[in-house]
C-alpha cells in the first residue's frame, strides 16, 4: 500500500479536493484525482493508496448514490474521518463571455438542484448538461463545448476561466459531507462525540421489519442521524439501509444495537466509528437515563448477582 497517497474525486478543482485539502495529514501526501467514485475506492482496495476521500451526503440532494453503493455492495472498506464542506457555486466561463452568450451550462448532477431557482431567474433558456464532476464541467468550458460550468470558484485559476457570477446557491448553508475511507482496521479510541456508520440488510419483507431493527437503537437509547435505503440489486423491493447513529462501537449502547441488528438480519457491514465532524462532547446531548456504560454495567453486575442469589 502506498502509504504517500490520498485519491479523491476528480479532476483537479472539485469541491472534493477542497475538503481533502482541510485535512492535516492530507498536507504530507500526494493527492491523486481518480474519475469516478468506484475507481477512488478500488485504489484503495487495491493498495494502491493508503486512503480515499469521496463525498456521501449533501444537505439538499441527500445521500451520493455511488459512494452509498460501492460501500454497501463493493469490497468492505471502513470510514475513519469525515469532513463538512459549505458549497457555494460560481458560474465559470471562458474570458469575455457575457451572460447573454450563455446557451449551454454544465455541472454535476447533484449540483443542479442547488442552483435550480438561480438558472429558471438568469438563464430560463440555458440547455443544462450534466458532467461527471463539476470540475470536469469546468473543463469542457475550457474545451469550448459548453458555455458556462456550476462549480467552485477555486476551479476558475485551475482551467483558465473567469467566475461571472459568484456565491450561487439556492439554499441557505448548504453543505456536503465528505468521508476519507481506508481498508478495514481496528478504529480508534473514541472521542466522546463519534459517529458509527453501518448498512443494513432486511432479512425479508413483513409488516413491521423496519421498525424491529430500529428498535434496536431505540431501546438502547441510541440517536440515529441518517438512514437511506438503497436497492440491493437483487429484485424489485430488496433493500439495505444505510444508516448513522450517536456513539462508538464501543460504547455499551452502540456495541449492543449493533448486536441485536446481528441477530435479527442476514448480513450488517459495519463501516466505521468516527469523529463527527465540527463537533466536541460538550456538543453531544446527554444520554438518556439508563444508558450509559455505567448503567450497562450496572445491569449486568445486577444479573450476575441475581444467577448468584446476591441480588
Amino acid at each position: 500500500m502506498s502509504a504517500s497517497r490520498f485519491t479523491y474525486l476528480g479532476p483537479e478543482g472539485t469541491f472534493t479536493e477542497a475538503a481533502l485539502r482541510t485535512l492535516p495529514e492530507a498536507a504530507t501526501r500526494e493527492l491523486v484525482p481518480m474519475v469516478s467514485v468506484p475507481a477512488v475506492l478500488d485504489s484503495v482496495r487495491s493498495g494502491e493508496a493508503a486512503g480515499a476521500l469521496v463525498p456521501i451526503e449533501n444537505s439538499v440532494e441527500g445521500g451520493v448514490t455511488a459512494t452509498l453503493d460501492e460501500l454497501a455492495l463493493g469490497a468492505p472498506l471502513m470510514i475513519y474521518r469525515e469532513v463538512l464542506l459549505p458549497i457555494a457555486f460560481a458560474l465559470l466561463v471562458r474570458p469575455g463571455t457575457r451572460l447573454a452568450d450563455i446557451k449551454t451550462v454544465t455541472g454535476h448532477p447533484v449540483a443542479q438542484p442547488q442552483v435550480r431557482r438561480w438558472l429558471a431567474a438568469h438563464l430560463p433558456d440555458a440547455v443544462w448538461e450534466s458532467s461527471a464532476s463539476n470540475a470536469d464541467g469546468a473543463r469542457q468550458v475550457q474545451e469550448g463545448r459548453v458555455d458556462g460550468a456550476f462549480a467552485g470558484e477555486f476551479a476558475a485559476s485551475v482551467y483558465g476561466l473567469e467566475p461571472l457570477v459568484s456565491d450561487i446557491h439556492d439554499a441557505e448553508n448548504a453543505e456536503t459531507r465528505f468521508v476519507l475511507v481506508g481498508r478495514p482496521a481496528r478504529p480508534a479510541a473514541p472521542t466522546g462525540a463519534d459517529k458509527t456508520s453501518v448498512v443494513i440488510w432486511l432479512g425479508d419483507d413483513h409488516p413491521g421489519a423496519l421498525m424491529e431493527l430500529l428498535q434496536e437503537y431505540a431501546v438502547r437509547g441510541v440517536n440515529l442521524l441518517r438512514i437511506e435505503s438503497r436497492p440491493t440489486g437483487e429484485g424489485i423491493g430488496r433493500y439495505c439501509f444505510s444508516v448513522d447513529c450517536e456513539g462508538h462501537i464501543t460504547d455499551r449502547r452502540v456495541g449492543e444495537a449493533l448486536m441485536g441488528l446481528k441477530r435479527v438480519c442476514p448480513r450488517v457491514r459495519f463501516l466505521g466509528s468516527y469523529p463527527r465532524a465540527g463537533l466536541s462532547p460538550a456538543d453531544v446531548q446527554q444520554l438518556r437515563p439508563g444508558t450509559s456504560d455505567a448503567d450497562f454495567t450496572e445491569a449486568s453486575d445486577w444479573l450476575t448477582r441475581s444467577l448468584d442469589g446476591r441480588a
